[in-house]
């Protein structure tokens, strides 16, 4: 199985250690990258024959073309506004095509190549990242275990293990990738219907085991991808909220009433410059923080069985950075589910084509299964909805 991967950044390092690493079959794992100093750290670090590191930009066609042809899968993992026309050019060369995501305009553009990706035989497969991604594989398959359900609730968050000021929080992806999902409006479904309701809102605390005790989640936009239309008229309620700190919503919220998320350039004396843009250069400089992170997921579905009886069916994950590999938390959670999913694509295991929505295709259980399979802390609660959480 021969893979072509775009990116060898934080989450493309991931993928490639999994690639390389834990999914049987893979004979050849080639990475792009415009950064000659990331290719030559994602080499020495995975130190692997099988792995070749090519100098090249993604958005020039004629050199991706034949290495797209010689993949049987294309996994993206550079920033999302690339995605679609990557996408595009993958069915092209009748490669199945899959990223990270976390954009639901360009998540539209790729559902568009529906027709003809089904008509060259390949999947396209957007947002296998964590959330959008695993958390909507998990809260689909736990759907499917009620008879009934009433709520499905997805929690996801990646936070440092030794939480600093100014917002205890430090960039674990993309800046550009977090001030979306806190200012675009969040989908959910409500009284069975689609809608949207601002980010930053709906606070709620949350308890996870120490040393974490209790957190807050809010509404932030992108963690459900299409899984809000897959489930809406089955499910009454769902909703996707991001798991911080206690305070960091407060913060944020001030940032962007002030109007620091407002991308519309502002003219200064050395020239012009957005709000948006400022914001994200200072959110880079002070919250690349050092340390260990982790990465804490609670889906949880509630809804009845076939006897009629309430019941409560829950996912939780703590995952931590991994010393042995050097890998964070967030490079695995979001790195390993993405390549679990090019693995399946690549073996048949999935059988699909066409522009697919992953939860539908993707087996929860197995997503389980391997993820545990790679040492992931995955616990799977089963009870009624007025039990505490074990």
């Amino acid at each position: 199985m021969k893979y072509l991967l775009l990116g060898a950044g934080l989450q493309g390092t991931a993928i490639a250690h999994d690639l390389l690493r834990h999914a049987q079959g893979t004979t050849a794992l080639t990475a792009v990258d415009s950064d000659g100093d990331g290719l030559e750290r994602l080499a020495a670090r995975c130190a692997d024959p099988r792995l070749r590191c090519l100098h090249g930009y993604v958005q020039d066609q004629a050199f991706l073309a034949p290495l797209m042809k010689d993949a049987d899968v294309v996994i993206s993992a550079v920033n999302y506004w690339y995605n679609a026309p990557l996408a595009a050019q993958a069915v092209e060369q009748r490669a199945h095509f899959l990223d990270l995501g976390g954009n639901n305009d360009v998540v539209a553009r790729e559902f568009a190549l529906d027709a003809r990706a089904r008509q060259m035989g390949v999947a396209v497969v957007p947002d296998c990242g964590l959330a959008p991604g695993l958390a909507g594989i998990l809260g689909y398959w736990l759907t499917t275990r009620l008879e009934k359900v009433a709520a499905l609730r997805l929690r996801v968050g990646g936070l440092p293990l030794q939480p600093q000021p100014p917002m205890n929080y430090k960039i674990v992806f993309s800046v550009e990738g977090l001030i979306n999902e806190y200012v675009e409006p969040a989908v959910v479904i409500r009284g069975g219907r689609l809608d949207t309701v601002p980010s930053l809102s709906e606070l709620e605390t949350l308890t996870f085991p120490e040393p974490f005790g209790e957190l807050e989640a809010f509404q932030t936009s992108g963690g459900t991808s299409t899984l809000p239309r897959t489930l809406a008229g089955r499910v009454p309620d769902l909703d996707y909220k991001t798991i911080r700190y206690k305070g960091h919503c407060a913060q944020f919220r001030l940032l962007h009433e002030l109007g620091l998320t407002d991308d519309r350039p502002l003219a200064f004396p050395g020239g012009e410059v957005s709000p948006r843009q400022m914001l994200a250069n200072r959110l880079k400089l002070k919250l690349d923080l050092p340390g260990p992170d982790a990465v804490l997921v609670l889906v949880v579905a509630e809804g009845w069985d076939a006897a009629g009886q309430p019941k409560r069916l829950a996912v939780r994950i703590i995952d931590r950075h991994d010393e042995a590999t050097g890998l964070s938390a967030m490079m695995r959670m979001t790195g390993f589910p993405a390549a679990i999913i090019a693995r399946m694509l690549a073996a048949g295991q999935i059988d699909a084509v066409g522009a697919c929505c992953q939860e539908l295709i993707v087996p929860g259980q197995d997503m389980a299964s391997e993820l545990r399979r790679r040492g992931i802390d995955l616990v799977e609660i089963d009870g009624r909805p007025d039990e505490p959480f074990g």
